[in-house]
């Protein structure tokens, strides 16, 4: 398929455009006025091996944005000659795009970085039912905060009345007393759905205690996600692993410091 010579006329008259903005904006630099030029005969301006007319149309509107940017968003700066703190001068157009001074004249306060730090750990540090703004509680950083927001945090009740129990025949090692008695318990939570089993011990009893203490707990981490007691253990790991960390780089430190000082003791005493 061939290309209309209307079209071609507007990827000329593009090419025209593309080249008087080059020249307003690197006015006084050739060397970036014609690298710029350069580049956009080979990679931007359609040449006579382009055949597909979509592909031709907007290479055009491509160079027609360049041109637009390159006189309303690019601004030539040069360096002031014999100034002694570094000044450099703007070269403003008719065409160059300002924008409103009321931004510079009167700017927003932006908080220091100490201070939005105090104000992020007092949001971390209030209340549990406090929650972001996609209604997602948030999250102590610190494993202290952690803890004390642990203790705070509302424990959900878990009632009978909506807990459904069975008791099926228990599997695995344990003889006669677990493959022939129903001692495993299975619990499932009415309101949320949630189904839990328990097998641990041989005693039916225990199983049930211990079923119930396994769905306390997954209430707890669906109701307090974060704050449960499962995220409080994981939380005093990482916390003691850092603490080691923070540890051994201190006696590394402390042997690399007193390596140094042997060495300048031992450079002093052969100086002598």
């Amino acid at each position: 398929m061939s290309i209309s010579a209307s079209l071609q006329a507007s990827a000329r008259a593009a090419y025209r455009d593309l080249l008087r903005a080059s020249a307003i904006t690197f006015r006084g630099d050739d060397i970036v006025r014609n690298a710029f030029r350069t580049k956009m005969r080979s990679e931007i301006i359609p040449d006579a091996s382009v055949t597909d007319t979509s592909v031709f149309e907007k290479k055009v509107k491509l160079a027609r944005e360049i041109a637009d940017v390159l006189r309303k968003n690019v601004v030539q700066a040069r360096r002031v000659e014999d100034s002694a703190d570094d000044r450099w001068r703007l070269r403003i157009t008719e065409h160059t795009a300002l924008g409103s001074n009321d931004s510079i004249k009167s700017p927003p306060p932006v908080e220091s970085s100490r201070r939005a730090k105090k104000r992020a750990n007092s949001v971390t540090t209030s209340d549990n039912n406090t929650t972001s703004a996609n209604d997602t509680p948030i999250v102590p950083r610190y494993y202290s905060q952690l803890k004390k927001a642990h203790k705070e945090r509302k424990v959900p009740e878990l009632r009978e009345e909506d807990i459904a129990e069975s008791f099926v025949r228990g599997s695995g090692p344990g003889g006669q007393s677990i493959n022939k008695t129903e001692n495993n318990v299975q619990l499932l939570h009415k309101p949320t759905g949630i189904r839990v089993s328990c097998q641990e011990t041989r005693s039916l009893s225990q199983n049930r205690t211990i079923a119930r203490k396994i769905l306390l707990e997954r209430l707890d981490h669906l109701q307090n996600p974060g704050l449960s007691k499962q995220d409080l253990l994981k939380a005093k790991q990482l916390e003691r692993e850092r603490r080691r960390r923070k540890r051994a780089k201190k006696k590394a430190k402390k042997y690399a410091s007193a390596y140094e000082d042997a060495e300048d003791e031992e450079e002093r005493t052969s100086q002598t």
